[in-house]
C-alpha cells in the first residue's frame, strides 16, 4: 500500500477501515514510543501523514525530513531518547500484567472512531478494561471537585440513568463530580470510562485508587501518557481534550467561571459535539460555570430524559428497550435525575419555607415564624436525614427529592 501524502490522507485511510499499521509487537511499539517521545502528537502526525509507519519516518532520509520539521526535531527524530528503552520495558511489563490491558496506536482498528473525528488525536493510547467501551455512545460528565451535596447526588443521578440506558459516562477521575459520574456509570449497564492525567499504572488521585481498580475491573481506563508519568498539572487540560473527543457530549454538573470543567466543554463545542448544563442557585459559585455555558448556547436540561431526547435515543427500537430500560421507568427516574422516590407524606413546613435556593438560619425565621431554638434542631434533623446540607457562611440548602 502506498503511503498517504498528507495527515489527513492517513486518518481517511484509517476512517474507512484500510488500516496502515498492524497492531504494535515489540519493535513496532519501539518505534511509537520514539516517535512519540521524539516529536510528540502534532509533528508525529504530519509525519505519518508524510511517510507512513514511525519505522518508515525513522528510516527516511534527511534531506526528506527537512522538509516536514524543524532543525529542531529533526536533531531529535536523528537518534533515540534516552528514555526510550525503559519506556518500552516498562510498557512491556504493564502490558504482560494482564489481557485486559493493550496499547492501541493510531493506525489500530481498535482506536476509537470518534478521536479521529476530533481535534488532537493522540498517536498512542493505553487501555486497561473493556476496551469494546470505545465503541459505545459516550457522554461526558464533568465539573467541580469541590461540589455541592446536591451537585454530587445530581452527577450520580444523571450518570446512572443515562448507563441504564445504553450509554457510556466517560469522566476524568477527578475528585467531586468526575468521582460520583464514574460511582453512577458503574450502576449501570453502560458503565464507564475514565481518562487519567498520568501514566496509566498511576492511579490519582489516591483517594480513588480503589474507584480506578473497580473501573479497571468493570469499565476502561484510558491514558495516552507513558507508563510512570506522573500527575503533572500541564497535563490535565490534555486528559480534558480527550474527555471531549471520545463523546457524543458533554454534560457539566457545576462548575465555578475558572473551571477545568468549562476547557473540556469549550473543546467539546469545537469539535461539534453537544454540550449540556444543569442550572444552580444564582447564589451558588458552583452554578456560576453552568449558567455561563447556557448563556452561550449549551443546552439546559432538568432531567437525564432530556439528554436522552436531544439525542433521540427513546425510540421503541433504541438503546433504550435494548438495555432492558423501560421508556416509563426512565420517565420516572428522569423526574429530577434519580430514582423515583417513595412518598415520605405530607410537604416538611422548613423544607417548603427553605424552597430550593440557599437560605440563612435567620432567613429562615423570618419565612417560618418559628423560634430559632426549635428550627435550629429541625434543620439538624433534617441534614442527618439527607434532605438538605449546611453551606459555608451559614447557609443550608435542600437535597435531592427532598
Amino acid at each position: 500500500m502506498p503511503a498517504p501524502d498528507t495527515a489527513q490522507a492517513f486518518t481517511d485511510a484509517t476512517l474507512s477501515g484500510d488500516h496502515l499499521f498492524p497492531r504494535a509487537g515489540a519493535d513496532e511499539l519501539r518505534a511509537w514510543l520514539r516517535l512519540v517521545l521524539s516529536v510528540g502528537r502534532a509533528t508525529g502526525r504530519r509525519l505519518l501523514g508524510a511517510l507512513g509507519t514511525p519505522q518508515q519516518v525513522f528510516d527516511s532520509p534527511l534531506g526528506m525530513l527537512r522538509e516536514l520539521v524543524t532543525p529542531t526535531q529533526l536533531q531529535a527524530l536523528a537518534a533515540p531518547p534516552g528514555e526510550l528503552e525503559n519506556c518500552l520495558t516498562q510498557t512491556l511489563n504493564w502490558l504482560d500484567g494482564g489481557a485486559d490491558r493493550q496499547v492501541v496506536t493510531l493506525g489500530d482498528p481498535l482506536y476509537p472512531a470518534a478521536l479521529l473525528n476530533a481535534a488532537d488525536p493522540p498517536l498512542l493510547l493505553h487501555l486497561r478494561g473493556r476496551h469494546d467501551l470505545l465503541t459505545r455512545p459516550g457522554l461526558a460528565v464533568v465539573g467541580s471537585r469541590n461540589p455541592s451535596a446536591q451537585g454530587t447526588d445530581n452527577a450520580t443521578a444523571f450518570a446512572r440513568c443515562l448507563s441504564e440506558a445504553g450509554w457510556t459516562i466517560v469522566s476524568g477521575l477527578a475528585l467531586g463530580i468526575d468521582g460520583a459520574a464514574h460511582e453512577g456509570g458503574l450502576a449501570g449497564p453502560g458503565r464507564t470510562i475514565a481518562v487519567l492525567g498520568t501514566g496509566i499504572d498511576r492511579l490519582y488521585p489516591a483517594r480513588h485508587r480503589d474507584l480506578a481498580l473497580r473501573i479497571a475491573a468493570e469499565g476502561l481506563l484510558v491514558s495516552e501518557f507513558p507508563l510512570g508519568t506522573p500527575p503533572l498539572r500541564e497535563n490535565f487540560p490534555q486528559r480534558n481534550r480527550l474527555i471531549a473527543g471520545l463523546t457524543r457530549g458533554t454534560l457539566v454538573v457545576e462548575a465555578a467561571l475558572q473551571s477545568g470543567s468549562l476547557i473540556t466543554a469549550r473543546l467539546a463545542a469545537e469539535n461539534g459535539r453537544e454540550v449540556f448544563a444543569i442550572p444552580g442557585s444564582i447564589h451558588a459559585p458552583q452554578s456560576r460555570g453552568c449558567h455561563a455555558l447556557i448563556k452561550q448556547g449549551a443546552k439546559l436540561v432538568e432531567s437525564a430524559q432530556d439528554i436522552l431526547e436531544e439525542f433521540q435515543m427513546t425510540k421503541e427500537n433504541g438503546p433504550l428497550t435494548r438495555t432492558g430500560t423501560s421508556p416509563r421507568r426512565l420517565a420516572a427516574m428522569s423526574n429530577s435525575g434519580t430514582e423515583p422516590a417513595a412518598d415520605d407524606g405530607p410537604p416538611d413546613e422548613v423544607l417548603t419555607a427553605l424552597g430550593h435556593d440557599a437560605a440563612t438560619l435567620d432567613m429562615l425565621i423570618d419565612r417560618t415564624g418559628w423560634p430559632a431554638p426549635a428550627l435550629a434542631a429541625r434543620l439538624l434533623e433534617l441534614e442527618l436525614e439527607g434532605r438538605l446540607q449546611r453551606l459555608p457562611g451559614g447557609l443550608y440548602q435542600r437535597r435531592g427529592l427532598a
